[in-house]
């Protein structure tokens, strides 16, 4: 199945119409298409990086930060207080409530259409 798509989509398409062109054909004209010229592969690359001091410090104490953050979880869930926790988890169940009032909605104008006429 998958080598006759590939079949049809490598034929032309003969156009049976000969209408005068308007600025929409010319826009779903497709380009034509041009071999590419292989580009001469450069010389070996050394790749080096350059960085400040302050910049090589910044980077190792945000390293620092992400590993301690994963070894030590209880420290990020310390940040969390109790209302803050509930305000979130309010606003999460008052998005499952809104889910559930719209999808309600669209079920019954679905089973019940108006019928005009």
């Amino acid at each position: 199945m998958a080598s006759t798509s590939a079949v049809f989509m490598a034929a032309p398409v003969a156009q049976t119409r000969h209408l005068p062109p308007s600025p929409a054909s010319a826009f779903l004209k497709p380009l034509p298409l041009r071999p590419s010229k292989p580009s001469p592969m450069p010389a070996v690359a050394k790749f080096q990086v350059r960085a400040s001091l302050k910049e090589k410090v910044v980077t190792g104490l945000t390293a620092a930060a992400l590993t301690a953050s994963v070894i030590a979880p209880d420290a990020a869930e310390a940040a969390v207080s109790p209302s803050l926790k509930n305000f979130l988890l309010s606003i999460g169940y008052g998005g499952v409530v809104a889910v559930a009032i719209v999808g309600a909605i669209v079920a019954v104008s679905n089973f019940d259409p108006v019928k005009r006429g």
